[in-house]
């Protein structure tokens, strides 16, 4: 080796000393953040897109976006938060909406509370109320059930109604024209599981009421608005207006075939019905009909799901960061995941964005996205509980008793005799 070699090894052994000592502090600053949720062609693939729009300004947060189906991360969740190993939990979860209260009541201080950090007002009311306990508010609210009705203009015009006279409904104005519908085509106004209480929550919903009070409380045999949703259904099945359906597959080929005029759910569902090509241009979205009770509103809410980040989490101050810039501010986002996968999201801002303003060729012409997102600000705050999905069971235990013609009054005391005897 010569001596002018000789004389550049300090150098490099330097320049090798600083790149180590550079990949180390990389290595160490590196950060993954993992999450926790189901359904890979809607939660997962949101999901995804969310870490690649952090990750361009934060390349130093990488994202592992673990898909289970919606019961394992129920039961890992419940497992983990239950032991008190928090090494086998995730950075962020999914929670469905009607389980909020349940984990937030059942694990206090493991959720991280979000308030402070993230701006609520700019969502809808009713997300943030339900992942708010003791004034603090733990979620990152997510995507919407806010409901509607979508009905086929081509049979409704075919028993001489126009789009207009869909809107506005009450309930019992909806089982009069679903006479005249089934009358003029011969096709039912809607499909009905009996074994599902999904109708009864939306229309209970509408009027501000639930299972439960604003303490918590069963909120059954005093509840005018369970009283009129039970009472609405036993009108629809005693007018035999509907469908029979006998699980979700089965409701859902009601009107995917064409053979009932009507669908109320949430606004999860467009894409299904928009799966049906040869149906374009048939359909149309009113608001839900009404009760005619005091508090009754056109809007409600099935479904929605939200994000928590857990305390334990090591990357806990990443995983609220990337959750408040996405989610709660990234107006752009919400237009992609729209149009991607037909997500309307708890983001009142999101609504003045091209694709909520988009004209819908299938719907006529609607707007269908901006007439769903009116709405969703317009859904009653209610308290969902711990015991929902128990409070359900209840429910559809009596469905076939409401169907038989037993008064609604006893129906209400044997369903707050099974919730009572759930939850003790």
């Amino acid at each position: 080796m010569d001596i002018q070699a000789r004389a550049y090894l300090p150098r490099i052994a330097a320049l090798a000393l600083a790149g180590a000592s550079f990949l180390g502090v990389t290595a160490a600053q590196a950060k993954e953040i993992t999450i926790w949720c189901w359904d890979p062609n809607f939660n997962v693939a949101i999901m995804k897109e969310a870490g690649a729009r952090y990750t361009k300004t934060h390349p130093d947060v990488t994202f592992n976006i673990v898909d289970f189906a919606k019961l394992d991360v129920e039961q890992k969740l419940q497992t983990g938060l239950s032991s008190g190993t928090a090494d086998a939990l995730p950075d962020i979860v999914l929670i469905e909406d009607y389980g909020a209260q349940k984990y937030l009541q059942s694990f206090p201080g493991a959720f991280a509370p979000l308030s402070g950090t993230v701006d609520y007002s700019g969502f809808a009311p009713y997300k943030v109320e339900l992942m708010t306990l003791d004034g603090q508010v733990y979620g990152m609210p997510f995507d919407s059930g806010v409901t509607g009705l979508y009905y086929r203009k081509d049979y409704l015009e075919a028993a001489g109604f126009k789009p207009q006279d869909m809107q506005d409904l009450t309930w019992d104005r909806f089982i009069e024209i679903g006479k005249q519908v089934e009358e003029k085509t011969g096709k039912k106004m809607m499909g009905l599981d009996p074994n599902d209480a999904g109708l009864v929550r939306i229309i209970m919903q509408s009027a501000g009421q639930w299972y439960f009070d604003k303490e918590g409380k069963p909120n059954i045999t005093g509840n005018a608005a369970l009283k009129a949703a039970l009472e609405t259904i036993g009108k629809i099945m005693q007018a035999n207006i509907y469908k029979p359906a006998n699980g979700w597959s089965d409701w859902v080929g009601t009107f995917t075939s064409g053979d009932v005029a009507t669908v109320v759910t949430g606004v999860w569902i467009t894409g299904t019905v928009k799966a049906q090509p040869d149906q374009s241009g048939n359909w149309g979205v009113a608001p839900i009909p009404a009760l005619s009770i005091e508090g009754a509103t056109h809007a409600s809410n099935l479904g929605g799901s939200s994000w928590y980040v857990l305390e334990s989490s090591e990357e806990k101050a990443e995983a609220i960061d990337f959750l408040n810039e996405i989610y709660a501010k990234d107006i752009d986002f919400y237009q992609k995941i729209l149009q991607d996968r037909g997500a309307v999201g708890s983001l009142l801002a999101a609504r003045g964005g091209a694709a909520y303003e988009a004209a819908d060729p299938f719907f006529g012409g609607e707007k269908v996205w901006q007439n769903f997102s009116d709405w969703l600000a317009k859904v009653p705050s209610v308290n969902y509980g711990v015991f929902t999905n128990e409070a359900d069971l209840a429910v559809t235990a009596q469905l076939p008793a409401v169907t038989q013609g037993t008064p609604v009054d006893e129906v209400l005391q044997a369903i707050e005799a099974e919730v009572s005897a759930q939850i003790q």
